[in-house]
């Protein structure tokens, strides 16, 4: 039986170390890949915050110029659209309220285009296939 022991015990030492170099090669790529995620979605939402900041800010030097240019009702949604951003947590990405927040501005701006029959959309960065189909020779 020793013979037959020793090649169990081989079997199970070779198993046990392919698990464990598997698992080890798993957690880096896993946090490099990870990373690379993060950093994406990371830039996306700035886009995309940086792009209802501008308009705020260009629909907030309308009303300055021209108070009566909006609604009452109108200029207050911008207000409220404008305090969303200053107070979004963008340090805390796994925060709910972050993602909440996020649909709130969504709501706010299309509320907003709608109302001064706007034809704005973010459409966000064109994605590499997106451009591809813009080419042409």
């Amino acid at each position: 039986m020793d013979i037959f022991e020793s090649s169990l015990n081989l079997e199970e030492s070779h198993l046990r170390e392919g698990y464990d170099e598997g698992y080890a090669d798993g957690l880096i790529s896993g946090k490099e890949e990870g990373q690379q995620v993060g950093l994406k979605t990371g830039f996306e939402t700035g886009e995309e915050l940086g792009f209802y900041r501008g308009c705020v800010g260009v629909w907030s030097s309308a009303i300055r110029a021209d108070p009566n240019f909006m609604s009452a009702r109108i200029q207050k949604t911008i207000k409220q659209m404008d305090e969303l951003l200053q107070n979004y947590a963008i340090l805390e990405p796994e925060n709910e309220a972050v993602s909440d927040a996020m649909d709130a501005l969504r709501l706010k701006f299309k509320v907003i285009s709608a109302s001064l029959n706007l034809k704005l959309e973010y459409k966000g960065y064109p994605k590499s296939s997106d451009a591809a189909g813009d080419i042409g020779f």
